[in-house]
């Protein structure tokens, strides 16, 4: 069954890719209620949701036509990391309105040694850390990376975690210890060394 739907789902997006408009209606009627209600447990707003939702679907169509999706059998997966990194985005960028002004502060903040450029250099290599990590945390089942996601990414306290995935404070703890767990030996199966140093 989930092999047939796979293959569907190529066939699909092979068929819009040649021109065919109705096989991405099917292909969204398929999956919207799978990817609504991901982005929803995780933004816990309708209105919000909603956009980012269409927001999913807009950069998935655009892929799709500039020739980007390179997922062959895993469309649902690359559509749900594209929700993802979009929900991520959000954050960031409600976060770093709400956490700086020059107004509520004596000093100027933006002529501080902690807001200077670091060389190029050192931007590359936290990119490539970053994207790194990003990679491994991606080979986690799906409840731990959540949990790391949320955490580490959106910022989360156990509680808000417990709280928008449905279980206990003491589950959600458990999830963030094992992937911990699971990260190091796939850092050390894959002798992976992730520092600036």
């Amino acid at each position: 069954m989930f092999s047939t739907q796979t293959e569907n789902d190529n066939m699909l997006v092979q068929n819009f890719i040649r021109g065919d408009q109705s096989s991405l209606e099917m292909l969204i009627q398929r999956h919207k209620n799978r990817v609504y209600t991901y982005i929803f447990l995780i933004v816990k707003n309708q209105a919000l949701a909603e956009d980012i939702f269409q927001d999913t679907f807009i950069k998935v169509i655009r892929s799709l036509k500039t020739g980007k999706y390179t997922e062959n059998g895993k469309f649902i997966s690359w559509v749900l990391r594209i929700s993802h990194n979009l929900i991520i985005d959000h954050f960031r960028k409600e976060r770093l309105l709400n956490t700086l002004s020059n107004e509520d502060s004596e000093f100027d903040l933006f002529n501080s040694a902690k807001f200077s450029d670091e060389n190029i250099e050192e931007r590359l290599v936290f990119e490539q850390i970053t994207a790194d990590v990003r990679r491994l945390i991606d080979e986690l089942p799906e409840d731990q990376r959540q949990v790391i996601i949320m955490r580490h990414y959106l910022g989360l306290s156990f509680k808000e975690i417990a709280e928008r995935t449905d279980v206990s404070i003491n589950t959600a703890l458990g999830r963030m210890r094992y992937a911990l767990i699971n990260l190091r030996k796939i850092i050390e199966k894959n002798n992976l060394l992730l520092t600036k140093i």
